[in-house]
């Protein structure tokens, strides 16, 4: 023993060579790298015995505390190499057990290359560009990262609305006073810039990602619209109900598919309605053209005189209507999807039940 240890051991009534030596004989012993990391935390973690030791130098007189310091730095040293060394030899044997364990049969025949697949997102907006393309609409586009007047303002949105409300909206920070950006919330935003760029008269359909800040079981952050919108003079709402009708019956594949109009508000539409389709509701799914039981799929209307004024086109000359659906909600009623969480979570085996070939489908 040395005298810097009887010195330590006088001052904190411990040993630190036997704390050594019983340590170095546990590590010597241990053969599962689980126990190996119950050592490391006996001794260095902020309530380890090493830990410990080292925070007891300020006990020592003053004169003592560099040898004590270095004195259990050495014991630290040698410890901690000794947990190195076991732990690079169990980690090695783990390693060589599992390459054992896990061997090929060679002699197996080869497994068959998996087929991409199609998401049923993207089957759904194409069903629904082929169908409203036969109805003459064309396809536009916008972008996801909008203003507030495209998003809102322009909408007929009234300054106090829910919608414009941070917990509904994803904002991003402001670069200057009125400058303002976001996601877009629904892609009615493209109606407007469509209307902006090209007047009247105008028929387009838009499909899109749109953000909303909510998340649970029916509702995720980022979803899918699609929006249309038919601008001419003389439209009305008989004009309406036919083009959703036509979609509905060719959509989901039932000729005798009935749709109600019901009453309903939305800011950019004057009348608006919500449309509902017949179906029947069992325990475990929704059967769609039967039953007397009704499922509410969109929304629509005729645009608000504003909104026209909003985009430069004289209300006293044109109308028309407008309709906005979630591709998500039409899609899980025609593939029988029962989680919408299950549309964003990337799960193959999923994509292949759900999924479509690409050489095998047809978009409607």
């Amino acid at each position: 023993m040395t005298n810097i240890d009887q010195i330590i051991i006088e001052t904190i009534d411990n040993d630190p060579a036997a704390i050594k030596d019983e340590y170095l004989k546990k590590i010597t012993q241990i053969d599962q790298l689980e126990d190996l990391e119950k050592i490391r935390l006996d001794l260095f973690v902020q309530n380890g015995a090493i830990t410990q030791l080292v925070k007891k130098i300020p006990t020592f007189p003053v004169e003592h505390r560099k040898q004590v310091g270095q004195r259990f730095n050495e014991i630290k040293d040698n410890l901690y190499k000794a947990y190195q060394d076991k732990k690079e030899i169990l980690e090695k044997q783990a390693l060589d057990a599992k390459l054992v364990a896990d061997k090929k049969d060679l002699t197996l025949p080869v497994r068959p290359e998996n087929d991409g697949r199609i998401h049923p997102i993207t089957q759904t907006i194409e069903e629904i560009m082929t169908i409203f393309g036969g109805m003459g609409f064309d396809l536009a586009e916008g972008p996801d990262i909008e203003d507030d007047f495209h998003n809102f303002t322009a909408l007929n949105f009234p300054a106090g609305h829910p919608a414009r409300d941070m917990h509904d909206t994803f904002y991003f920070p402001e670069k200057a006073p009125g400058t303002k950006l976001l996601l877009r919330t629904h892609t009615s935003t493209v109606q407007i810039r469509s209307m902006k760029e090209k007047g009247a008269p105008i028929r387009i359909i838009a499909p899109g990602r749109t953000y909303r800040s909510d998340s649970d079981m029916t509702h995720t952050p980022m979803f899918h619209q699609v929006e249309g919108l038919y601008i001419d003079k003389d439209i009305h709402m008989g004009h309406l109900k036919n083009c959703l009708h036509q979609f509905c019956w060719k959509f989901f594949g039932i000729d005798d598919q009935a749709i109600r109009l019901r009453p309903s508000f939305f800011p950019f539409t004057e009348p608006s309605a919500e449309v509902d389709i017949k179906c029947t509701r069992h325990p475990d799914r929704i059967e769609l053209g039967v039953g007397d039981s009704w499922l509410e799929i969109l929304g629509c209307g005729m645009v608000h005189p504003n909104v026209l004024k909003n985009c430069g086109i004289d209300p006293e000359i044109y109308q028309g209507f407008a309709f906005g659906m979630g591709i998500e909600r039409i899609a899980m009623l025609k593939y029988g999807i029962p989680d919408l969480r299950t549309f964003f979570e990337a799960d193959w085996g999923w994509l292949q039940h759900y999924g479509f070939s690409p050489y095998q489908r047809s978009p409607i």
